[in-house]
């Protein structure tokens, strides 16, 4: 059975740094794209950031220019690093993994909180 295990999550102060990280723990085929959703209270859940298998980045407007998306294929980890933090960022963050068509299967983590406050 496959799990995503987050950690990293975690109290900070404005313009403080966390860096989440998810792995697996079991074998997943046909990874394609890697990536982090993050859901404030009373907020739809939005995507964060994404990878692809090749490395290509995408970010929400709000995070970009902050924020790093990277991943490990041998690990099947991924990692967010979260640099000049605001307030507005506070949120539960969830990673997700995503296989190739037509597998088209999703894999989630357990979701982890990242609170920003002074």
């Amino acid at each position: 059975q496959v799990q995503l295990v987050e950690s990293g999550g975690g109290l900070v102060q404005p313009g403080g740094s966390l860096r989440l990280s998810c792995a697996a723990s079991g074998v997943i085929f046909n990874i394609n794209t890697m990536g982090w959703y993050r859901q404030a209270p009373g907020k739809q859940r939005e995507l964060v950031a994404a990878i692809s298998s090749g490395g290509s980045t995408n970010y929400a407007d709000s995070v970009m220019g902050r924020f790093t998306i990277s991943r490990d294929n041998a690990k099947n980890t991924v990692y967010l690093q979260m640099n000049s933090l605001k307030r507005e960022d506070t949120a539960v963050y969830y990673c997700h993994i995503a296989t190739t068509p037509p597998d088209d299967i999703g894999y989630w983590g357990q979701g982890t909180q990242v609170t920003v406050s002074s």
